[in-house]
């Protein structure tokens, strides 16, 4: 099995020789609807051994396995000439009837293009993809690692505000709201699919029947807006048998109004990691409510989530310290969610989890909609003994939520087991209120108090504001009183 880093690393390599594909986000998209296809036409075939009727929404010349798998096959300006003039614009226009693959094909390869301008070289990446069969295990879990890789260097290409989502992450926080078959599941910040994909697997444990399976391929949808995260997106789908990825939408969610969200979208379960740090298009907040607009996306996807959850709906997603000690509209959002909504628990996450892409803190929020916060739990997570960060190279594991874990307990018994320790404390509702709602509280045990949190530091940096003011102004009289001086003299 091919090393994946060198097997990346090879093909970007090929790639960087070509003089269309000048940087990484033109050769993250080649390799996604090139990524696409071949993983599709593995798909097709163990289709074919398993259905007898089975037909393909392509017509026979586009599929992969027609004009790309021969390693000795079309090339150079005959390849160029292919994918320019057939391949892609044939993609776009797929028409299939009520076929719903075929609409999913057109979807994904409407803002798909070929950057590659050399044809032979084209035909050295192809080579090196065809060398992945991803109808054998070991190679579709490949996959994973290769996908990761592609995420890592989408980052590098400067999406500001969006994070690939740590494996360990979302499978904490899929286990924790516990998805039941069954129930409607909604990721309306998608990206690549980490959480729907992980939700699938924890519904699949739970299956027993056919009919099982097939609630499974139908109970959670997905919105992603940007073209390349949303064919990764129905890549790792297809990846995870799911036979016809279609209710993964590429859309602006938050570019719909909230009230034009009726009750039969609201759904049981919500997980996901809203894009933080990073401000929507003017106009956007005009489809919120006044008190809620705001330009701040992870905002405005926090009312969303309250909006679209059904009474008794769960809700498990990331968001940074901003949002926790923010003021103003901030405040107003705080205030609603622990009106509507048992905010339970809050897991305080520390630095260093989504490097290398941010430094920012981030904080696991779990609430259900339906009967007003009485108190919140907090749980500090803490490194691994000897560890002082994560990186690249040592991110977050699983393993290490064991202790949050034994600790959860039960939310039908409204948590009775929960004890406060080092890591954990529980804070009332009044407290909260009369901090007006700052949700940003430090471990009360935790004797080491690091640089101050943000009421006590605020005060004294306006304080140091002042000081400096008052010396600047006392220097420059002082100042205008020697040049007087040396004018009259």
């Amino acid at each position: 099995m091919p090393n994946v880093s060198n097997l990346v690393k090879t093909i970007q390599d090929i790639m960087r020789k070509d003089a269309g594909t000048y940087g990484d986000a033109q050769r993250l998209e080649q390799l996604g609807w090139m990524f696409f296809l071949k993983i599709f036409d593995d798909r097709e075939k163990e289709l074919e051994l398993l259905r007898d009727d089975y037909r393909s929404p392509l017509p026979e010349r586009l599929r992969w396995s027609s004009w790309a798998a021969d390693d000795e096959g079309i090339t150079g300006d005959a390849l160029l000439d292919f994918v320019n003039n057939s391949l892609l614009p044939r993609l776009k226009a797929l028409t299939g009837g009520g076929d719903k693959i075929a609409g999913l094909i057109r979807m994904s390869f409407e803002d798909a293009n070929n950057y590659m301008k050399n044809g032979t070289l084209m035909r050295q990446v192809i080579n090196k993809i065809n060398g992945i069969d991803f109808n054998a295990s070991d190679d579709r879990h490949l996959f994973g690692d290769i996908y990761e890789k592609l995420l890592k260097d989408l980052q590098s290409a400067g999406n500001a505000g969006e994070f690939y989502t740590p494996r360990a992450v979302t499978q904490f926080i899929v286990e924790q709201v516990n998805p039941r078959l069954g129930e409607t599941i909604l990721d309306p910040a998608c990206g690549t699919g980490g959480f729907l994909v992980c939700t699938i697997e924890h519904l699949r444990k739970q299956a027993k029947t056919e009919a099982d399976e097939r609630s499974i391929q139908d109970c959670f949808a997905g919105i992603e807006k940007k073209h390349l995260p949303h064919v990764l997106c129905m890549t790792n789908l297809l990846l995870h048998g799911i036979d016809v990825p279609s209710n993964v939408r590429h859309d602006n969610t938050l570019a719909r109004p909230l009230r034009d969200w009726g009750p039969k979208e609201r759904v049981d379960l919500i997980v996901t990691n809203p894009p933080f740090g990073g401000m929507e298009e003017d106009g956007i907040e005009a489809n919120f409510p006044a008190e809620f607009r705001t330009r701040e996306t992870a905002d405005l996807f926090l009312v969303l989530l309250m909006k679209i959850l059904k009474p008794g709906g769960r809700a498990g997603l990331v968001l940074p310290d901003g949002t926790l000690f923010g003021e103003g509209v901030k405040t107003r959002i705080k205030e609603a969610l622990l009106t509507d909504c048992n905010l339970h628990t809050i897991v305080r996450l520390p630095n260093g989890v989504f490097n290398p892409y941010t430094g920012i803190r981030t904080n696991l929020l779990f609430f259900t909609k339906g009967a007003p916060t009485t108190h919140v739990w907090y749980y500090e997570h803490p490194y691994p003994p000897g560890a002082k960060s994560y990186n690249k190279g040592k991110p977050i594991r699983i393993e290490e939520f064991e202790a949050e874990r034994a600790w959860w307990g039960d939310e039908q018994d409204g948590f009775k087991s929960r004890v406060e320790n080092e890591q954990a404390w529980r804070v009332s509702i009044d407290t909260i209120k009369a901090g007006n709602f700052n949700l940003d509280l430090k471990n009360p045990h935790n004797s080491d108090t690091g640089p101050g949190d943000v009421d006590h530091l605020l005060p004294e940096y306006e304080k140091l504001l002042a000081q400096i003011a008052e010396t600047r102004a006392a220097l420059r009289r002082e100042l205008e009183r020697a040049l007087c001086g040396k004018d009259e003299g």
